[in-house]
């Protein structure tokens, strides 16, 4: 039997792995946003009108349209070349940063939702709760920073624990499914912290009318790490460390053990002695509390101006994608934030400089959603092969041995 080279091998384990589909995921996802930006140009429009006459005046439309918008999109996000002084060139990255910090928070709690079996989709209401939460403590006490922003963090924590453990409290003792329980104490989360923000003495700003908050006190914001133009703040440090600890306590504690034993099946866990209950509980009100960190992230970051109610942004819906991208894994929602704050801050650029609608950025997240949850069409558009699949010429080799 002919031994099969081990870089052939090694090979193959890569290509069939998740994160390389994730990767190829992006990379046409990014392909398809190509196409439709090209699609809706003006000058692609107007050059694919005379095609047969100049057929490469339509050409060169097309790569100025897709070229001229994933430049803005780098601009942006990443690096603008365009820019007078270094500092300015560099104010993208720290956009970015910004715009992942929150989706970093949120994610991991999802992502840790999704490894013990459950479907967390009531981020945005634990975001909320912990943005009642934090704000209260913001704009009740009077402390120095050291100790108003630490006791503005956990209690934003807090307030998500509260509002995730519930779903698991319920779950755990009533057997009702989390889906809908989230969906339901989404909408009940949305209209408390209305109701807060429309009542005077409460969250309204003193002396307004308008459902809206007063600034967050400059005690409990999150300090800048380098000076101005650049925006990134301490509560990316912070969401860095949710990430430490959300590695460790999946991977190397025994709590995570107990909440992947779960995950992959309950039942068996049950008849090991794990409390699959009581690990539920545990995994939502920890997943909770990373969603208010992101709510914390909103108030003491991000909008400091002063909030409403729609200060959640869509981000507990966009952490699912997250989550999805990441592939559930600490550091893989690390890399997958890092890459819709990406988005997100580029989507601007690509708006102002070259008249692209955001919708855009949005059909391409989507489009990463779809990829991602269809590992078959991948393999299929790539060519890659299945996961634990045996090479061919094994399968051979092995029926020659066994003949």
């Amino acid at each position: 039997m002919q031994a099969i080279p081990r870089q052939n091998s090694i090979l193959r384990d890569i290509f069939a792995g998740g994160a390389v589909r994730a990767v190829l995921a992006v990379v046409l996802a990014m392909i398809i946003g190509g196409i439709l930006i090209a699609a809706t140009n003006p000058s692609v429009q107007a050059a694919a009108g005379y095609f047969f006459q100049r057929p490469a005046d339509t050409f060169v439309a097309i790569w100025e349209s897709i070229s001229g918008a994933y430049a803005a999109l780098f601009r942006g996000a990443i690096y603008n070349y365009n820019a007078p002084n270094f500092l300015r060139a560099i104010k993208p990255l720290t956009d970015t940063l910004n715009f992942a910090t929150p989706l970093i928070a949120a994610g991991l709690g999802v992502a840790l939702a999704f490894r013990v079996g459950l479907f967390n989709i009531g981020g945005r209401g634990q975001m909320l709760m912990g943005v009642a939460a934090g704000a209260t403590v913001a704009f009740t006490v009077q402390a120095p920073i050291y100790i108003h922003l630490p006791l503005t963090i956990i209690a934003g924590l807090i307030g998500g624990m509260i509002w995730g453990g519930l779903v698991g409290v319920l779950k755990a003792k009533t057997g009702a499914h989390e889906v809908i329980l989230t969906i339901m104490l989404n909408f009940i989360a949305y209209y408390f912290i209305s109701w807060l923000l429309a009542t005077p003495g409460l969250l309204q700003r003193p002396g307004g009318t308008q459902p809206i908050s007063a600034p967050t006190p400059e005690t409990a914001r999150f300090p800048l790490l380098f000076p101005a133009p650049l925006s990134v703040h301490a509560g990316f440090i912070v969401s860095i460390a949710a990430v430490v600890f959300v590695w460790w306590l999946i991977e190397r504690s025994s709590l995570g053990f107990r909440m992947r034993a779960v995950g992959e099946n309950p039942n068996a866990a049950r008849a090991s002695g794990v409390n699959v209950g009581r690990t539920i509980v545990y995994a939502m009100g920890i997943a909770g509390a990373l969603a208010g960190l992101a709510g914390v992230n909103q108030i003491s970051g991000t909008i400091t101006s002063g909030f409403e109610s729609g200060i959640d942004a869509g981000i507990g819906f966009d952490a699912i994608t997250v989550a999805l991208l990441g592939r559930s894994r600490a550091f893989g929602v690390l890399g997958a934030g890092i890459l819709f704050g990406a988005l997100k801050a580029g989507s601007f650029t690509m708006q102002t400089s070259q008249d692209i609608p955001v919708d855009i950025v949005l059909v391409v997240q989507a489009l990463i959603v779809l990829f991602i949850a269809a590992p078959p069409l991948i393999r299929a558009v790539f060519f890659l092969p299945k996961e634990g699949a045996t090479p061919r010429s094994t399968r051979r080799a092995k029926k020659e041995v066994a003949a």
